[in-house]
């Protein structure tokens, strides 16, 4: 490993420096590379104590790490993963690049992200999420409580790529969710997958990520942007 020159220990040093004074930023790694990222928070949608979310993926239910410049993340029961400090209101976009490994066959276990969480830890949760899955699909839904229904119920998209035979290492998906007065995009790669007038849907609160049964991710980025 090379040593660091003097300017660039002092970068590092003022970089670090202006870091701290900002304070966290849920929206980026916690803590230390390839430990479980420091202050944040999951739910599963069966809630088991026993559950262990670890670095070591020997001793590990569920394997969830920092791995710069993102985390990595191999599921186990389905649930939702989220920093404290990322909210949003009003009108924003929320992107996210995520990376599926080989799915073992496991087609049908979807991914992707979650907006407007609210009571999160309480019995009357609520978010919108919104999941593809290898099948080449989407799906969008609202959670309240212990019930869920379907705002966009599961749809074939030529825009969603594939982990196949021929995939080298894993298949990217850019995640798009924007926010405005009256309305919510889906979008996938670039493409809008669903236009949903806003009503009722209530899409201020928490953010962070959605991800069922078994899933191995890797997720370079998580960005709100007004």
């Amino acid at each position: 490993m090379k040593k660091l020159s003097g300017i660039s220990c002092l970068l590092l040093f003022l970089s670090s420096a202006v870091f701290a004074q900002k304070g966290p930023d849920g929206s980026k790694p916690q803590g230390e590379n390839l430990k479980v990222p420091e202050g944040w928070e999951w739910r599963f949608d069966r809630p088991n104590p026993e559950i262990k979310v670890g670095s070591d993926p020997e001793s590990a239910d569920i394997f969830f790490v920092n791995m710069t410049p993102g985390w990595h993340l191999t599921s186990g029961p389905a649930g939702i993963y989220y920093h404290p400090d990322n909210k949003a209101e009003g009108d924003f976009t929320l992107s996210s690049t995520i990376y599926l490994f080989d799915t073992k066959g496991r087609n049908r276990e979807a991914f992707g992200l979650f907006i407007g969480g609210n009571d999160l830890k309480e019995d009357d949760q609520t978010y919108i999420y919104f999941l593809i899955r290898n099948t080449g699909e989407f799906l969008i839904k609202r959670r309240t409580g212990s019930e869920t229904s379907n705002i966009q119920q599961w749809t074939k998209s030529d825009a969603i790529n594939l982990f196949t035979d021929e995939t080298e290492s894993s298949a990217q998906n850019d995640f798009e969710v924007k926010v405005s007065d009256d309305e919510l995009v889906f979008s996938i790669n670039g493409s809008k997958l669903a236009s949903i007038n806003k009503g009722e849907f209530d899409t201020d609160g928490h953010y962070g990520f959605r991800v069922n049964h078994s899933i191995n991710l890797h997720i370079s980025n998580l960005t709100k942007t007004k």
